[in-house]
């Protein structure tokens, strides 16, 4: 029988993470402090689930899926989980608030991993009463779809719990790629700066942000352009990623476009709010 698995935040990350490991066979607990929020999820997987089923991705009854899930939005009720995976808003603060109340739920024999995309795995650990068992386990976006995850060790992180990790990452389909705890990892360090420039050429006044898009795609071969992939992943989120990247770095190159910082104090976040550099 496979661990349960406790995913923190039931955001599209959050829900998405819990998609995958229901889709492998686990049962798992979606915590979050917003009911909302654990509403929105649960829709936001059975559609996904849906469509999934329809193209043939997915062959399990979809209704056999959602049944290997519960919602909660009290902590306690993660307690006995053996797999706790943190999937937050990018900010330290939250995290490590959410980390040193989880505390109290995982034992010696728990393990504990972070979404993060670009936050030091080894402050993060700080906050917990086992740092050896605690890593980076960043999945792309959206989840079940991509392929690829970081897996990425803090100072105190023990073999025992990084191979454990790699080997969970292989049971849910996934491609877990090893990265050592530097700002950005790999996926972010060489995304987001791709990301900003392109919102620099956009605020610039260089192209449109269709022909940005369209540039990129064609000349490039990427399967989504930059600006749409901000708004996937959402604006806010983009801004928090550079500011934290700055920040662990020491590096200007990761300023952020004033263009994105104005787009996000209009609340222009991208999808989840219907509009960012596109209309939805």
């Amino acid at each position: 029988m496979k661990e349960e698995v406790a995913i923190i935040g039931a955001g599209q990350m959050g829900s998405g993470i819990a998609q995958v490991f229901a889709t492998a066979g686990f049962c798992v607990r979606v915590y979050d402090i917003s009911k909302q929020m654990l509403n929105l999820a649960r829709v936001r997987i059975r559609d996904s689930l849906n469509k999934l089923h329809e193209k043939g991705s997915v062959t399990e009854p979809v209704e056999d899926i959602t049944f290997r899930i519960d919602y909660f939005y009290e902590l306690e009720d993660l307690s006995g989980c053996k797999i706790f995976i943190e999937s937050a808003f990018e900010d330290f603060d939250i995290k490590t608030n959410i980390l040193y109340k989880l505390s109290q739920y995982a034992g010696p024999d728990s393990f504990i991993a972070s979404n993060t995309s670009s936050l030091s795995i080894t402050s993060l650990s700080k906050m917990l009463r086992y740092p050896d068992k605690f890593l980076g386990f960043h999945f792309m976006n959206p989840p079940p779809l991509m392929d690829l995850i970081e897996v990425i060790r803090g100072f105190h992180t023990s073999d025992s719990t990084f191979q454990f990790f790699m080997n969970l990452a292989r049971t849910i389909k996934k491609v877990p790629i090893s990265c050592k705890n530097t700002p950005g990892f790999v996926l972010n360090r060489i995304l987001i700066l791709m990301i900003n420039e392109a919102v620099c050429t956009l605020y610039d006044g260089t192209s449109s942000a269709e022909q940005i898009d369209e540039t990129m795609k064609l000349g490039a071969n990427h399967r989504m352009g930059p600006l749409a992939l901000a708004d996937l992943i959402g604006l806010d989120t983009v801004l928090s990623i550079l500011k934290n990247l700055k920040k662990e770095s020491g590096n200007d190159k990761y300023t952020p476009c004033p263009l994105l910082q104005q787009y996000v104090r209009q609340g222009r976040l991208g999808r989840k709010s219907k509009k960012g550099f596109f209309e939805y």
